[in-house]
This record gives structure tokens, sequence and C-alpha cells, in this order.
């Protein structure tokens, strides 16, 4: 399963999340950081990334234009980087088939919080 975290998750939590996640990135190492949102969906669907983001716009994006890529929308309360990747893990199960199940195929985004 292959995230892009955007801008505002720190990059800190690739390494927290390698074994669970193990081809995540996020925006930084990719040179997109302050980029427009438009060229990270993009980037996003060009190289079969789903996005995690704690932004609307990426929400907005997804119901106008679907997916891919589809979205992991984090509606957490501020949470810490530690605290972003245990509900990430906990969660795991879902997000894996919410991206790669065929009865999550209508869906472009995937809630938390």
């Amino acid at each position: 399963m292959k995230l892009l975290f955007d801008q505002n998750i720190s990059f800190r939590i690739v390494a927290k999340l390698k074994d669970e996640f193990p081809d995540s990135v996020q925006v930084r190492r990719l040179a997109l950081e302050n980029r427009r949102d438009t060229l990270i969906w993009e980037y996003a669907k060009k190289n079969g990334f789903t996005i995690v983001t704690f932004d609307t716009d990426f929400y907005d994006l997804s119901s106008l234009y679907g997916h891919p890529p589809k979205v992991i929308w984090v509606r957490l309360a501020n949470p810490s980087t530690e605290e972003l990747a245990h509900e990430l893990r906990i969660r795991s199960e879902i997000i894996a088939n919410f991206i790669g199940e065929p009865s999550w195929a209508e869906v472009s985004c995937l809630e938390i919080g």
C-alpha cells in the first residue's frame, strides 16, 4: 500500500509505519512540499498513491473528480505523529480494503476520526 502523506503530516511518520505501509512517502521527500494540491493529486494519481491528509482540499478534489487517487482524510483533533501512526496501524486492514478491495471500488475517500 502506497500512502502519500500531505505536508501537514510529519515526514517522520513514514519510518513509524514502514512495516504496515512500506512504500509510503511524504511530499517533502518528493519535492512537492508547498506545491498546489492539484499537482500533488496528479502525482498521486500517476504513481499509484493514496493521499493521507488533514485538509478538506483533497476531500473536495475527490468529490469533484472521483478517484484515483483515493484519499484518507484524517479528522482527528491535532494528533501527534505517534498518535496518528497508531490510528493508521490499528486501521491497516480497513485501509487495505479501501485501497484494494473491489467492494470499495466506488468509495473515493475514507474518513478517519
